[in-house]
């Protein structure tokens, strides 16, 4: 009876071989410790496989045996994906000149991504000068920063800032004390290349001009949200900075596809529009060759929520940039949305007469 047994183990261990074919062979010497029990004898060994694999990644592809890695990197490389590592994506939130709404646009598309139900995490790269934590109202809870993480002074999940009223959204903080600098290629990716692993996007704030900071937020970057003003010298500025993310980011380096860049227009002023003191829409598009992905109006809520540490598109009194900001993420996940408050607001008659606003 002992013998029947065993040999009826031996016959459904060699089924089950034969079921998986060449890939239980190739697959076996990853896990030398594995032996088919029970239910396992009637699944495939392909089913198997799908599994460990969905564990490795929630765990993190670090703790999978290197050669499983390796076989991850190349599957994610030939799926075609955004960034070509089957990560998250990173955004550059970006623009040649200063006081255009970066970090106002930085926190809002954050906090509208996260709130669609992508994992998020806001990085702030104006080393020295931050302000992203003022806008999403964490201020107060910076203990460790972007500049800690690079030097190893501290663990990811140390550095990392879990918002309050958005459970998708985390913020890794600039810091106030060290210069830009402190900033350095190697540095940056490493925790970008950790943060992909993680994250569905990674948002990275650019402070103004084209210096080391800039530079650093926009190296990685796969996308770009470049803002913009409508006036000449603002596009003009962002016309030079379309022109360093095309040659100079490591896409560019590595002679991989261009990073994708859309124009957001920020502090618009339709009546001014119509009375010729700013520029269109399509004078804007005209002029850089870039589609805009989004129109956001000059409002008074912008300030009200920086006062109070919220984003413009959380904004409870539901103002026209709240509604601006939403639109824009709505189109940067691929929905199809008309542009609204292109045209001057048509006042009432009383209104009129008592020139309320």
């Amino acid at each position: 009876d002992r013998a029947a047994a065993r040999s009826g183990k031996r016959s459904a261990h060699a089924n089950a071989q034969r079921a998986g074919g060449t890939d239980f062979a190739r697959v076996r010497p990853l896990f030398p410790s594995y032996r088919p029990l029970g239910l396992v004898q009637h699944l495939s060994t392909i089913n198997w496989m799908a599994c460990v694999l969905a564990a490795a990644r929630a765990r993190s592809l670090r703790l999978a045996p290197a050669a499983l890695r390796a076989g991850l990197a190349s599957q994610g490389a030939a799926s075609g994906g955004a960034n070509g590592s089957g990560g998250g994506q990173v955004v550059v939130v970006t623009s040649g000149k200063g006081g255009v709404g970066k970090t106002t646009t930085a926190a809002s598309f954050a906090y509208g991504l996260a709130e669609r139900g992508h994992r998020t995490v806001a990085i702030d790269f104006d080393i020295g000068l931050r302000n992203l934590d003022l806008h999403l109202g964490c201020e107060r809870r910076v203990v460790f920063d972007f500049v800690n993480l690079i030097r190893e002074e501290c663990g990811l999940r140390q550095a990392l800032i879990k918002d309050r009223h958005n459970k998708n959204l985390f913020l890794l903080a600039a810091s106030q004390t060290r210069d830009k600098s402190a900033l350095t290629e190697s540095g940056v990716g490493r925790v970008i290349e950790e943060l992909r692993d993680q994250f569905d996007y990674i948002v990275c704030d650019s402070p103004a001009g084209i210096e080391s900071g800039a530079f650093h937020a926009m190296y990685f970057a796969d996308k770009a949200i470049v803002c913009t003003n409508p006036e000449i010298s603002s596009v003009r500025d962002s016309d030079k900075m379309i022109g360093i993310l095309n040659s100079k980011s490591k896409r560019a380096m590595e002679g991989r596809a261009p990073i994708v860049s859309k124009l957001l227009v920020t502090r618009y002023v339709a009546n001014r529009v119509q009375g010729e003191e700013m520029l269109s829409v399509p004078d804007i598009e005209e002029m850089l060759g870039v589609e805009i992905i989004g129109v956001i109006p000059e409002s008074e809520a912008v300030l009200r929520c920086s006062n109070i540490g919220r984003p413009v598109i959380a904004d409870p009194e539901e103002s026209t940039a709240a509604l601006a900001y939403r639109d824009f993420v709505a189109r940067f996940l691929g929905e199809r949305l008309d542009m609204r408050f292109l045209e001057p607001e048509q006042k009432g008659f009383l209104e009129r007469l008592f020139g309320k606003k």
